[in-house]
């Protein structure tokens, strides 16, 4: 109980410290593309259990309920592209970790049309994990669009998984340098700093 109310106490703070910045974010969406300004979407948590995750809105408003690696640039927010190079976007899902759905660390938790990637995450035990905001995956640069590698790169995470881990993966979410050690450790390829086809992280793995 104790580590519950710290860690909602720090995402309280981490809420009232940016909320200017996404005060600022939702402005800039209002003039683009008006309301809503905020985009909530059904998610796969722990144990398959749904819950909804909370963002703000980066996509144009008759944006499809796709992964954002399907996504054609034409549904992107002009002003989008800032909010989520600052990371902008992601930080109302603290309120989705101050009730429980999500890790700050953590696989990232599927769509629920995205079923191959259920399928493997099933086999792999994926769900037996709490989802998160960031992760190995994510800051590396693996998305959806191959479910195969990006289960096992979260196996990964599950297997090696320690407070200096997540602390590095939070560093990486923002920084470079930690993604290389991250790279480097698991020798698998960065994504995020390269420009190589995703169609060859399997054979990194």
């Amino acid at each position: 109980m104790i580590i519950v109310a710290l860690r909602n106490f720090i995402c309280f703070i981490g809420l009232c410290v940016i909320l200017p910045f996404l005060a600022l974010a939702s402005f800039l969406i209002l003039i683009e593309d008006g309301i809503p300004l905020f985009f909530k979407q059904s998610r796969l948590g722990l144990n398959q259990k749904k819950f909804t995750i909370y963002k703000i809105r980066t996509l144009k408003k008759n944006a499809p309920q796709v992964g954002t690696h399907e996504i054609d640039e034409h549904f992107k927010l002009r002003c989008g592209k800032i909010i989520r190079s600052l990371k902008l976007d992601e930080f109302p899902q603290l309120i989705n970790v101050m009730r429980g759905d999500l890790n700050l660390i953590g696989p990232r938790p599927g769509l629920i049309s995205q079923t191959e990637l259920e399928k493997v995450r099933v086999i792999d035990g994926i769900y037996n994990t709490k989802p998160g905001i960031t992760g190995l995956a994510q800051v590396l640069g693996y998305d959806m669009s191959n479910p195969e590698t990006l289960t096992e790169v979260d196996k990964l995470y599950i297997e090696n998984k320690t407070l200096i881990l997540n602390s590095i993966i939070f560093l990486a979410t923002f920084f470079r340098f930690p993604r290389n050690h991250l790279s480097s450790r698991f020798k698998i390829i960065n994504f995020k700093d390269t420009n190589k086809d995703h169609s060859n992280a399997k054979k990194t793995i």
